[in-house]
């Protein structure tokens, strides 16, 4: 039988071990990207290049941005 212990019978870097523990593996479960190391199919991969290639050409700088809406950079 496993034998279980009391949270008030833990020293504080104790809990905070279990604490710091079970956060990493919240945040791990949570930013997850199931689709990691996936490929796209070329159609997809052509169309989202020409898409980011389209949108290069309306950006601007931060600073051209600020200063067109009078705020200070």
């Amino acid at each position: 039988m496993i034998e279980q212990t009391k949270v008030a019978d833990l020293t504080v870097d104790q809990l905070k071990v279990i604490i710091h523990d079970a956060v990493i593996q919240t945040l791990a479960e949570i930013l997850h990207d199931p689709d990691e190391g996936l490929s796209l199919r070329e159609d997809v991969l052509l169309q989202l290049e020409s898409s980011l290639m389209e949108s290069a050409d309306r950006l601007i700088p931060a600073q051209e941005l600020a200063a067109k809406l009078g705020l200070e950079w």
